[in-house]
């Protein structure tokens, strides 16, 4: 474990950063949130404006083109984004969360200095893990990737499911079966990164989503894709499901940051119509029952956010946060759900209609506590390391 933390961004330009980015947020990507509803995408000029700002490319290194945030900073860049509507913090999400750590954890220095100014730059990365018939359980996947007779590469064929940002993404990190079984554990899988315009590659049409207006995930098909020899992260087979789960920490810690991002913005929105609603002659947030829930949702963000600078410290001082960030991600997410069901009360009859934004934040809400791992995988994973750490006498 190291006891040097991850240097960052020099804090008073990460301060002056997030105060800009908060401003962005509330002047720009509020107003725009309708035409992001409306037309199902966010506008080109904002993802441009987005780019330029450089939030494809936060925690690529800055000799490769990016902000060099440390897990600590990328978190509260997370949260004030996730003050927006979801959408605005998926189609960066996965360049400087999973995909970005993965090629950190497991790329050789050639992967790095091809992929990390390109998703800098803004190329936009999507993760390919979950399957038709597998997401968590790793034994069950069904993509392939073998050996291609003709040169040193490797033939992928499969499909991939519920993949973020696939019909609009550059490129794809992809988890491939390379052997049928191996030991140890997941050692059967391995991962690639295969650019979208690869010939065989293509998605399926955007799924219809329960909310998250904006951020869009298909189906990922692999038709006897070829690939270099050079797409196999780290050029070793065998490691790919390790640094996807390495990668997939990260992808916890952002969801557990956007969901206390958006809990604020819900709860923020329940006390203005609170105090704004009237009843008996009084404003309801004079009543003690509406004042209950107001004062458990803001207690509840209050241990989230607290949670996230526990967890995001301990990343940054290198320490192993399996457990620290499937519990993050837990609470944060489960949170949520209880903060914008009691925003759809406070709310009343009104917060049943679409045209109030009590409706969206309880539909936006509910993904958060199934992906990145779902509630109930997570909570198993923490008892396994539990269980192992008694057995150790840790």
């Amino acid at each position: 474990m190291s006891e040097t933390p991850a240097p960052g961004m020099d804090a008073e330009t990460f301060d002056q950063f997030l105060e800009q980015l908060e401003r962005y947020v509330r002047e720009r990507l509020i107003p725009a949130e309708a035409e992001v509803i409306a037309n199902d995408r966010i506008p080109d000029e904002i993802v441009a404006e987005m780019k330029e700002m450089g939030l494809f490319g936060l925690t690529v290194p800055e000799d490769f083109g990016g902000a060099g945030l440390n897990t600590t900073q990328y978190a509260k860049v997370v949260k004030t984004m996730a003050y927006a509507a979801p959408a605005y913090r998926s189609i960066f999400s996965i360049n400087v969360g999973m995909f970005n750590s993965a090629i950190k954890n497991g790329g050789t220095d050639a992967q790095k200095a091809e992929w990390w100014p390109r998703i800098a730059a803004g190329e936009i990365a999507c993760f390919g893990l979950t399957e038709p018939g597998s997401g968590s359980d790793s034994a069950a996947m069904a993509t392939t990737a073998r050996p291609d007779p003709d040169g040193n590469g490797w033939i992928l064929n499969g499909t991939k499911r519920y993949i973020t940002n696939a019909p609009h993404a550059d490129v794809a990190l992809i988890m491939a079966r390379t052997e049928k079984d191996a030991l140890p554990k997941n050692a059967h899988v391995s991962a690639f990164i295969v650019p979208m315009d690869t010939p065989g590659m293509s998605t399926s049409s955007p799924d219809k989503k329960m909310g998250q207006s904006g951020s869009h995930i298909s189906d990922v098909m692999l038709d006897d894709v070829h690939v270099p020899g050079e797409a196999l992260l780290g050029g070793e087979t065998g490691k790919g499901f390790r640094f996807a789960m390495m990668s997939l920490d990260n992808g916890r810690i952002s969801v557990g940051a956007a969901s206390t991002g958006y809990a604020r913005r819900a709860l923020d929105s329940a006390l203005k119509y609170a105090n704004e609603r009237q009843a008996f002659g009084e404003p309801i947030a004079n009543f003690q029952l509406i004042q209950q829930m107001l004062s458990e949702s803001w207690t509840e963000i209050y241990a989230a956010e607290a949670m996230m600078a526990d967890v995001t410290a301990r990343v940054d001082r290198g320490e192993n946060t399996v457990k620290h960030a499937a519990a993050f991600k837990v609470f944060a997410s489960e949170m949520c759900g209880r903060v914008v069901d009691r925003v759809v009360q406070i709310y009343g009859g009104a917060g049943y209609l679409a045209e109030y934004d009590a409706e969206r934040f309880f539909r936006d809400a509910r993904i958060y506590r199934i992906y990145e791992g779902t509630t109930q995988i997570l909570q198993l994973q923490i008892a396994k390391h539990m269980l192992r750490e008694y057995a150790a006498g840790i």
